[in-house]
């Protein structure tokens, strides 16, 4: 079955609580029944609830934790290793500044953003994790502390809709020095071993962005989500075109096969830095356009 997806120039708070209900493939640690924390497993292991493995035993190993069948198997002691659950909270920062409010085809960028936002904060819900959000608007920033219930989701979408329906072809753009701003209280409220997902088009690529993916992937797991329209990547058929902001008009003629090189060479090039940003920092990333279902495949979830 095809999936529908969120179309138009803004949200609405039934679309994306309905988003609750939608079915999600993907890979999975299986939860633990009836535990009061997340249902991830960290990779620290030790004394814990879910068995990894039998290894030989070392000086300074819990002599509680021998496996006696393999001791007596293998004629040496070996010990079992344990996976401790530890608690991720999950936190989704959306953008929705004003140039999240463009789209060609379908619907704008800030559109899609707060779907795959609803589908990231549902989700981690439903792992039994703690979900909590911050929504980057033109003018300020709403911050919702993790919790694990759904009203504590549906404030958080709600707000996030606000500043979706703020967003038109009159808002001024966000100066640098307020995104960074912004991103600063992101690390204060996030200090270690949460999940954070970026849900952005993560423009202008500057050091506001970098610095803070840099600082908040020391401690925990980060996620970029970056959001594009198809008509920034490549331009229009041939033909002359006017453009306007709502303020200024431009008029260029999309056959010129130098501007159209120029153009798709500054699309690639963000993209070039963000993936390279990305790796650096061993954050997992993933694109997605404007065009289509918000794709899950990609392990992004």
């Amino acid at each position: 079955m095809t999936e529908t997806l969120l179309r138009g120039a803004y949200v609405d708070l039934d679309e994306l609580l309905a988003l609750r209900l939608r079915p999600i493939s993907h890979k999975r640690n299986p939860p633990v029944l009836n535990s009061p924390f997340g249902s991830r497993l960290s990779k620290l292991r030790g004394r814990g609830i879910d068995f990894s493995e039998v290894r030989a035993y070392q000086p300074g190993d819990d002599v509680r934790t021998i496996d006696w069948r393999v001791t007596a198997r293998k004629n040496k002691p070996h010990t079992k290793l344990f996976r401790e659950e530890r608690e991720r909270p999950t936190l989704v920062v959306v953008d929705q500044t004003q140039s999240m409010f463009f789209g060609s085809q379908v619907r704008l960028k800030s559109v899609a953003a707060a779907e795959i936002a609803a589908i990231a904060a549902w989700q981690a819900l439903n792992h039994n994790d703690r979900v909590g959000g911050v929504v980057l608007g033109n003018d300020d920033v709403a911050i919702h502390k993790p919790y694990r219930n759904v009203k504590a989701i549906a404030r958080f979408l709600s707000d996030l809709v606000r500043y979706n329906q703020a967003l038109s072809r009159t808002a001024s753009t966000t100066p640098v020095t307020d995104m960074a701003e912004r991103l600063i209280q992101v690390q204060r409220l996030a200090h270690t071993n949460y999940r954070i997902y970026f849900i952005s088009d993560f423009e202008p690529m500057g050091a506001h962005w970098r610095n803070a993916l840099h600082a908040l992937s020391r401690h925990n797991q980060v996620i970029a989500v970056r959001v594009f329209d198809p008509l920034e990547h490549d331009l229009p058929p041939s033909d002359r075109y006017t453009v306007s902001d709502g303020v200024s008009r431009w008029q260029f003629h999309a056959g010129n096969q130098q501007l159209r090189s120029a153009y798709r060479s500054r699309f690639e090039a963000h993209e070039a830095q963000l993936e390279e940003l990305c790796g650096q920092a061993a954050i997992r990333y993933t694109a997605m356009a404007t065009n289509e279902p918000v794709n899950t495949s990609g392990g992004w979830l």
